[in-house]
């Protein structure tokens, strides 16, 4: 019975076999390489979008809220956005809350 339980232990000296050690690292390498294409860019070019997006904000574009807040921009600030949601009713949000353009100033409504 103890040669069944020697025959299934690993190689003597506790050292992995097979150069473990660079096989481990490239795993690694390999796994960062995935997590870069798949979480990290991409999180990265949308932010980057809607900073370009919150940058070209400009009286009269109509927007969205991330609330799902519809209005006409009539106040700009550095932190604050004014928004006309209805007749002579303007609510103040954060920029940051803005979530996109729907249609820029001057520009004809899109036919439906």
């Amino acid at each position: 019975m103890t040669s069944l339980a020697y025959a299934m232990g690993g190689a003597p000296g506790g050292g992995s076999a097979g150069g473990g050690d660079w096989g481990f690292i490239i795993t690694m390498v390999v796994i960062f390489v995935i997590f870069y294409f798949l979480l990290i860019r991409p999180q990265q070019k949308k932010q980057k979008e809607l900073k370009a997006l919150l940058n070209n904000l400009a009286y009269g574009d109509t927007i969205m809220t991330t609330g799902g807040i519809h209005g006409k921009i009539t106040g700009l600030a550095d932190t604050v956005v004014t928004l006309e949601i209805a007749d002579k009713v303007r609510i103040k949000i954060s920029r940051s809350a803005v979530a996109s353009i729907i249609q820029k100033a001057g520009t004809t409504a899109p036919k439906e």
